[in-house]
């Protein structure tokens, strides 16, 4: 039987509760006191009729609020979910003395082993698993973690290996122990696949807390699921090959291949070998031929990146393929017929490239079935910092670190910054700053941004009404421009030159940099 006696902390209540169990000649077999003001009690099950006697007893004792029965002690819960876990853990777990000896394993364990708990318990790690100096590693004048390969009973394993610390006097440290634990390599390779394909497929790691691209994945959902060409257009760096990813991971086709082409990054006739192959024997002497990203891509999607700059001669020679879904390899007479589904991206204004005769205008035709525009990261503001918790996430598990948190004023800054090269200069911002990083915290003064040139309002604007109003609105402007950069009034009074109870006012008369 255990009880949950809920009390004020007062001295010799615990005493006079456990006379209360001596006078019913109760053998008490474990007592937990929590700080917050419970006492919990373990006893053998009691007779009703004792049982009666005892709970009015208990409550009368001065101090006590409330008096009953639970099934757990704290710790005896606290063991058996520890127990529950580590059953369900795939991964191979040890539990090590100081000297290096196993005090606990899980199931995975055992079973590995083929060995029961007892034959276990008390034997050297090292005895079991050859590759690593277990003993030598927890005898060392400063013990680290350490992550190694290990092999067991012909399998290789990642191991993880933590050491346990209790805290003594004086705020020192007393090894206790250690932990280890061991991965598949196999294991550890199907996680990374399936990483692999939630960072290709679906909606859901894209950043949408704004409306602008809220609105554009809840069309890129809809349009994902057709097979009918899709023409992604947006500046450099907002995102366009992942979203063209995350329409082929959410389409029926994600099953089949993703192949993408840079249509700007090769020449005319390597991007032609490249797109459609090529025969044996049509370059020179060699004897094999080649299948293009057409043919690899079949029962998939293509990518094709950068439309806008293919050339003349290409754009033909796709239009034959958009339209029968055949085409020839390089130096072949053979046609060819795939199954695919294209997605184009582009940075440019495709209808003012075929007004210049730059782009066929049939060709525009049928690759604009389906179109979305992706906003740069000025009109979406309201994803920038999940984009940079996102992205300051990721570089710290690459880098082995604990995550940084940002200043206050790190919103402020990121969102007053126009970022020309949208959310890839924002990544690569974030990764300098990332790895230049000595404290645990990121402020403006770590992100190295470069000033584009103003995109200042035409001369005539300063001058609408009078002087004064005029120079407020440019006093205005400027110090919104720079106070993230400054963001307190002594920083930008130093700046300016100016002293700082005037960059007080002034910020507090144009209401700059309110929370």
């Amino acid at each position: 039987m255990r009880l949950e006696v809920s009390c004020e902390d007062r001295l010799g209540l615990t005493r006079e509760l456990l006379d209360r169990l001596v006078e019913h000649n109760i053998d008490l077999r474990g007592i937990e006191i929590d700080t917050t003001g419970i006492i919990y009690l373990n006893f053998p099950e009691l007779e009703f009729r004792d049982f009666q006697h005892l709970m009015p007893e208990i409550r009368r004792i001065p101090g006590v609020h409330d008096v009953k029965t639970v099934p757990y002690l704290p710790s005896e819960r606290e063991h058996h979910e520890i127990r529950a876990l580590l059953k369900a853990l795939p991964d191979l777990v040890f539990s090590l003395d100081s000297r290096g000896r196993i005090t606990q394993v899980n199931q995975s364990a055992l079973t590995t082993l083929n060995l029961p708990l007892e034959e276990v318990k008390g034997v050297a790690l090292g005895s079991l698993i050859k590759g690593f100096a277990f003993t030598r590693w927890l005898e060392s004048s400063d013990i680290k973690p350490q992550t190694c390969k290990l092999s067991l009973g012909g399998e290789e394993y990642l191991a993880d290996l933590m050491p346990l610390f209790v805290a003594e006097e004086k705020g020192k440290q007393a090894l206790a122990g250690a932990v280890v634990v061991l991965k598949s390599a196999r294991r550890v390779g199907l996680h990374f696949s399936a990483l692999h394909a939630i960072e290709v497929g679906g909606f859901e790691h894209l950043q949408a807390e704004s409306p602008k691209m809220r609105q554009v994945l809840t069309e890129a959902s809809k349009l994902a699921m057709q097979d009918a060409p899709l023409l992604i257009v947006g500046e450099t760096g907002t995102g366009k090959e992942l979203l063209a990813r995350a329409c082929h991971g959410a389409s029926l086709r994600s099953s089949h291949p993703f192949m993408a082409l840079n249509c700007a990054a090769m020449p005319d006739n390597v991007a032609e070998s490249e797109l459609f192959g090529y025969a044996p024997g049509a370059f020179g002497n060699n004897t094999e031929g080649k299948r293009g990203v057409l043919e690899l891509a079949s029962g998939g999607t293509l990518m094709l990146d950068e439309i806008g700059d293919m050339s003349a001669h290409l754009q033909t020679k796709f239009l034959r393929v958009l339209q029968d879904g055949v085409f020839r390899r390089v130096g072949d007479e053979q046609e060819v017929k795939v199954n695919v589904r294209f997605i184009c991206t582009t940075q440019k204004q495709l209808l003012d490239l075929v007004a210049e005769g730059k782009f066929r205008e049939d060709l525009y035709y049928r690759l604009n079935v389906l179109s979305l525009s992706l906003p740069p990261l000025r009109e979406r503001k309201a994803d920038i910092m999940a984009l940079a918790q996102q992205f300051v996430a990721r570089f710290a598990s690459e880098l082995q670190r604990p995550k940084p948190r940002f200043t206050r004023n790190m919103a402020e800054y990121l969102t007053a910054y126009r970022w020309p090269g949208n959310v890839r200069q924002l990544r690569n911002c974030l990764y300098r700053a990332m790895t230049l990083l000595e404290g645990d915290e990121i402020g403006p003064e770590q992100i190295d941004l470069p000033v584009a040139p103003d995109a200042m309002p035409l001369i005539d604007e300063w001058f609408e009404g009078a002087l004064d109003e005029a120079v407020k609105r440019f006093e205005s402007r400027l110090l919104a421009r720079l106070y993230p950069a400054f963001p307190s009034t002594r920083q930008l009074a130093k700046r300016l030159g100016v002293s700082h109870t005037a960059i007080a006012n002034k910020l507090r008369e144009y209401g700059i940099g309110k929370k």
